[in-house]
């Protein structure tokens, strides 16, 4: 039984699952119960334009080996959705999108759905589709008891929230990885900080993601590269620079004291992004243990 239950009022500690194979080894297993982690937001897949013009179509889709019979934990569907995928009849994606994440959970033992989670990086230009694409979701997920939430984006903060039950601020992603002499990238708080004066009074209810990983970045005379995900995945040549970018526990905390004196509703869920065993090996438990405190 992948799905558990939570006290009514109970604080929330969670986590995102990214990956694109569902394996929770023993080392996830003991952040797991070691820090009490009560539900984990899996991708199940992406959204993408069909390269022929026709209907957008998934991609990236997750999978599924096996799930811990005592895995005990809620499992939320996440689906990420590219902008551009959003050009198309909505209410029919709504429908392909719901009808597809049940039969995952229900397949893969993952568990009743109770909430569905979407994530889309839409801007000025496709927030009208994406809204509409939302509000069919919700008008769907309501008939079914189903909690829809939406990641926020912090210079989403300044707009009208989307039609969701709840937002999900990602803090992080905050800087330009590709300006080499950018220190924080992944979380600053001199970048947080601006975007807060519209959080008091942003029309949905809040909670919060924070990272817990870091980026090694590929710099070639002084430019941006890539992103480099393994020692050997891209060509380096004897004059790049590798810059490994990781943000500390003490801009982490500082962030989530800022963001919870203006939205006290933000402590009532704490999700890490992402579980991964590298992320895991990267801080001490106590890092963790203070994250969620």
């Amino acid at each position: 039984m992948a799905c558990g239950r939570r006290k009514e009022g109970e604080r929330v500690r969670a986590v995102y699952y990214w990956n694109t194979a569902f394996r929770i080894d023993s080392l996830k297993r003991d952040f797991l119960d070691r820090h009490q982690i009560g539900k984990i937001y899996v991708r199940y897949f992406d959204v993408v334009p069909d390269e022929s013009g026709g209907f957008p179509m998934p991609n990236a889709t997750i999978r599924i080996d096996s799930v811990p019979a005592d895995l005990n934990r809620e499992i939320v569907p996440m689906v990420f959705i590219l902008p551009d995928a959003l050009d198309c009849d909505r209410r029919r994606l709504a429908d392909m999108i719901l009808r597809r994440v049940k039969q995952m959970s229900e397949t893969h033992g993952m568990g009743t759905v109770t909430e569905l989670q979407i994530d889309c990086d839409w801007t000025r230009s496709t927030r009208d589709d994406f809204f509409d694409l939302m509000q069919s979701l919700k008008d769907m997920t309501a008939k079914d008891g189903i909690t829809l939430s939406s990641t926020i984006r912090l210079h989403q903060l300044a707009g009208s929230p989307p039609p969701a039950d709840k937002g999900v601020l990602m803090v992080y992603n905050t800087g330009d990885m590709r300006d080499i002499g950018k220190e924080k990238p992944i979380l600053d708080p001199d970048d947080v900080m601006p975007y807060l004066k519209y959080i008091k009074d942003y029309p949905l209810p809040l909670v919060s993601a924070y990272p817990i990983y870091r980026w090694d970045l590929l710099f070639r005379n002084g430019e941006f590269v890539d992103i480099m995900h393994s020692d050997d995945d891209l060509p380096v040549l004897q004059s790049d620079s590798i810059v490994v970018r990781q943000p500390s526990i003490t801009d982490i905390i500082r962030c989530r004291r800022e963001i919870e004196s203006r939205r006290p509703e933000c402590a009532d869920e704490i999700i890490l992004f992402d579980l991964n065993n590298f992320n895991i090996k990267r801080y001490d438990k106590q890092n963790f243990e203070d994250i969620f405190n």
